[in-house]
C-alpha cells in the first residue's frame, strides 16, 4: 500500500508540474515579424483588443498585433509570447536574443498584396506586427520583414487585475487588463449586492458586457483564464462607482 500511495503522489505532483511549466516548455514555432513605426517606439493607438492607450495598461512598450490565424477573433488578447529573430545573418541581432510581448492588436490582412511583400498578415500566415521598441531588441530597425520563432509564455504582471467600467443605464461593460499567467480571459461573471452571479459576454477584445443595471451597488468579479483557473475578487468597486473608473482586484 505504501508503494501505491507513493506512486499516486508522484503522479499528482508530476501533473501539477506539467501544468505549471506548460508555457515554459512549449516548443518554438516559425513565423515572421515586422514593426510599426512610432515616435516613442511603441504602439499607442487603440487596437482591436479594446485597451485604449496601452501605455496606461502597461502594455505599450512591448506589444504586438497578430495575424488572423493567431488573433483568433480577439480571444488571444492579453496573451504573452516570447519572440526571437532567426536564420537571417543580415537583420537578426547576434545571438538571437528574445523579447516577451503582449498581444494588444489585430494585424489586418491585405489581399491586394502578396503574402511575402506587404500582405504579411494574409490568412493563413502566422505573423507578428510588433512595437518598434520590442522589434529593436531582436532585429535591426532598418530591416523590412524578418523570420522569427515564437512560443507562448506566462505573463508576469505587477499588482492585481484591473477592471475599467463603461456603458450606460442598462448596458454594463468592463475592460479587464493586467491579467497574469495565461493573460487570456475566457469567461467573466459579475455580481452586485442586489443580484446573483451574472455571466458576461465578450463584446470585443477583452471588453465584457451584460444588459443589466448594476449602478449603486458594490461589484464583485469572477474571472476565468485559458487554463481553467478562476479567481474571484469580492467588492472590487464600491457602491458609488462611476463609468470611466478603474478598480483593482486579485491576481492569478
Amino acid at each position: 500500500m505504501g508503494v501505491l500511495q507513493s506512486i499516486f503522489l508522484y503522479l499528482v505532483l508530476l501533473q501539477a508540474c506539467i501544468k505549471v511549466s506548460s508555457y515554459r516548455d512549449e516548443e518554438w514555432k516559425s513565423a515572421t515579424a515586422t514593426y510599426i513605426q512610432d515616435k516613442d517606439g511603441s504602439l499607442i493607438t487603440e487596437g482591436a483588443c479594446g485597451y485604449g492607450d496601452i501605455h496606461k495598461v502597461d502594455y505599450g512598450k512591448y506589444s504586438t498585433g497578430l495575424s488572423t490565424i493567431l488573433f483568433n477573433k480577439g480571444s488571444t488578447c492579453g496573451a504573452c509570447y516570447e519572440i526571437r529573430c532567426v536564420d537571417h545573418i543580415l537583420w537578426c541581432l547576434i545571438g538571437s536574443p528574445s523579447v516577451v510581448v503582449t498581444v494588444t492588436d489585430f494585424c489586418a490582412p491585405n489581399y491586394g498584396l502578396s503574402s511575402d511583400y506587404g500582405g504579411w498578415c494574409n490568412f493563413p500566415s502566422e505573423h507578428f506586427e510588433m512595437s518598434e521598441a520590442a522589434f529593436a531588441e531582436i532585429a535591426k530597425r532598418k530591416s523590412d520583414i524578418v523570420p522569427i520563432q515564437y512560443r507562448r509564455v506566462k505573463c508576469k504582471r505587477t499588482g492585481g487585475l484591473k477592471f475599467t467600467m463603461s456603458g450606460s443605464y442598462n448596458f454594463y461593460q468592463v475592460l479587464i487588463t493586467n491579467v497574469g499567467l495565461d493573460g487570456e480571459v475566457v469567461a467573466v461573471k459579475v455580481k452586485g449586492t442586489k443580484t446573483g452571479w451574472i455571466p458576461m459576454a465578450r463584446n470585443w477584445g477583452q471588453n465584457w458586457h451584460c444588459n443589466v443595471n448594476l449602478q449603486k451597488q458594490p461589484l464583485s468579479f469572477e474571472v476565468t483564464i485559458t487554463s481553467g483557473k478562476t479567481i474571484t475578487s469580492y467588492n472590487v468597486a464600491p457602491a458609488n462607482w462611476q463609468f470611466g473608473q478603474t478598480f483593482e482586484g486579485k491576481q492569478f
